[in-house]
């Protein structure tokens, strides 16, 4: 079992480093019970989700301690305020070192949980990226998403053609027998936003696992 690390905690809002293959929050079926709110919980009165990140990816998460600072935080998604910055490695060379990507998304409905590029019904998604470096046939890129869709990394990533390493779930059955990638190459590793309680900008930071 993955240990979940408590960055940061007060009267408001709890902060957490969620590891790899760990769920946000319970899913229907049993066997997916365990997740970040579920082990909250067990530490903490009261515990309310302010966001997600997919199973998959790692980094920090901020929940609410009372339902005041759950609505000031959820007025902030919203609007789109917090600033969320991820890092991942990408299979090839992704060119140019800079950019951005509005690629429009949509539920895979038949192949659920997938998502896919649908530009006639898909909702506006928009991710910048920066290249950090080349690695061996790989790229190393920070991502700074603007909306946040499902999946909207993954697949921003694929449109550009250079798919996250490790991202299985988008892998052919062949690809998926070749895969050694111990997890799939992304992660959260900056959040900004106003404290509930202070209104103050606030950063938390969780250092890069790979």
């Amino acid at each position: 079992m993955s240990s979940l690390e408590v960055l940061f905690v007060d009267d408001d809002i709890i902060v957490v480093d969620k590891p790899a293959d760990l769920l946000s929050v319970p899913g229907r079926d049993p066997s997916n019970f365990d997740s970040v709110y579920i082990r909250l919980c067990d530490l903490y009165d009261e515990v309310h989700t302010a966001h997600r990140l997919d199973m998959k990816t790692s980094g920090v998460m901020v929940f609410a301690r009372h339902k005041e600072a759950l609505r000031h935080l959820n007025k902030q998604f919203e609007k789109r305020i917090p600033q969320k910055h991820y890092q991942a490695i990408l299979e090839g060379k992704l060119t140019p070192s800079s950019g951005a990507v509005n690629f429009p998304l949509i539920c895979d409905w038949p192949n659920r949980p997938k998502q896919m590029i649908n530009y006639e019904y898909g909702k506006p998604s928009l991710t910048r990226w920066q290249v950090v470096e080349y690695l061996d046939n790989q790229t190393r890129v920070n991502y700074f998403p603007k909306t946040g869709r499902s999946h909207q990394l993954r697949l921003h990533s694929i449109g550009l053609g250079h798919r996250i390493v490790g991202d299985d779930l988008y892998m052919s059955e062949e690809e998926l027998r070749n895969n050694t990638a111990p997890r799939m190459m992304l992660h959260a590793y900056s959040i900004e936003l106003f404290h509930p309680g202070s209104n103050e900008k606030v950063v938390f930071t969780s250092p890069i696992p790979f």
